[in-house]
């Protein structure tokens, strides 16, 4: 059955050495103006990461393009549909890396931490251990912002700002996540990849990557062991484990994500503030939400 929604949004990445950015950046912009699309493509000469949007067409005619590319010809790509575009522009950007950990040994293309498929990690998940009879413990590698919109049951989050932070915060949790089996999750794989490699250099002799991240994991099984939605870096905010998009939103003003309980209280405006910027204490911020 084809999709109603006519927008098709689609997230990929690669590890693979990519260093003639600059030249090919110019290709990159021409071709998703002349089809129409936006979204953020990140060149690095450690690979590209992406997230587009458009018709189907125009969708299909740029993979064609870009798998052409012998680099590229085995591109995953994980798609998910909407009503509208749910980016503002077209971007192409130059990085150093494509997701930022600041440790240059770290390189993927060479090889891979171990990956879990999402139906073995759900049936991993159901019967409570690996399959040595390992207990799993799932760690998000994501910021705390987007852990606050969904994630894994009994989930270990370490409540990071920032990606480059997970290194030293592993370190200091190291002893706790001995003789467990660990998966390393994100929103569709790139960080979790990396997060696995370190972990492994580092000395944990049981660490798995969740293969395509939460996305594909929804994708494949649907949301069994999963709370909440999944935050996504566009116009749609969040995803359910149908991957739709929900009602949830955020700030303006503050980029905070805004739930739909919170869109109730007076605090918010949208467009202007919302319960976590709003001019007014904490506790009288908790006791708004808290009436409703």
């Amino acid at each position: 059955m084809q999709p109603t929604k006519p927008y098709v949004n689609i997230a990929a990445y690669k590890f693979v050495t990519f260093d003639d950015t600059s030249d090919k950046r110019p290709q990159f912009q021409s071709i998703c103006k002349q089809l129409s699309l936006k979204g953020t493509i990140l060149l690095s000469p450690e690979g590209i990461n992406l997230f587009l949007a458009g018709l189907r067409d125009p969708i299909d005619q740029f993979l064609a393009w870009l798998r052409a590319d012998p680099r590229f010809a085995d591109l995953p790509v994980k798609e998910s549909y909407s009503e509208e575009q749910p980016f503002n522009r077209m971007l192409v950007k130059p990085k150093r890396e494509i997701i930022t950990m600041n440790l240059p040994l770290i390189q993927p293309e060479k090889g891979r931490a171990p990956a879990v498929e999402p139906a073995t990690l759900k049936r991993w998940l159901d019967q409570g251990h690996d399959d040595a009879g390992r207990p799993v413990v799932m760690v998000d590698t994501r910021n705390a912002f987007e852990v606050d919109v969904g994630t894994f049951d009994h989930t270990i989050d370490y409540r990071i700002d920032k990606f480059s932070e997970f290194p030293a915060v592993i370190a200091q949790h190291k002893d706790e996540l001995a003789g467990k089996t660990i998966v390393t999750f994100c929103t569709g794989g790139i960080r979790c990849e990396k997060a696995a490699i370190h972990m492994q250099n580092v000395g944990f002799d049981s660490v798995y990557q969740l293969d395509g991240g939460i996305l594909k994991y929804f994708e494949d099984v649907g949301g069994d062991h999963y709370s909440g939605d999944c935050f996504v870096f566009d116009r749609r905010t969040a995803l359910n484990p149908k991957l739709e998009p929900t009602p949830t939103v955020q700030c303006y003003a503050c980029r905070a994500v805004v739930t739909p309980r919170e869109q109730i209280s007076p605090l918010y405006a949208y467009g202007v503030s919302c319960p976590h910027c709003a001019p007014s204490t904490a506790d009288a911020i908790r006791e708004t939400i808290a009436a409703i």
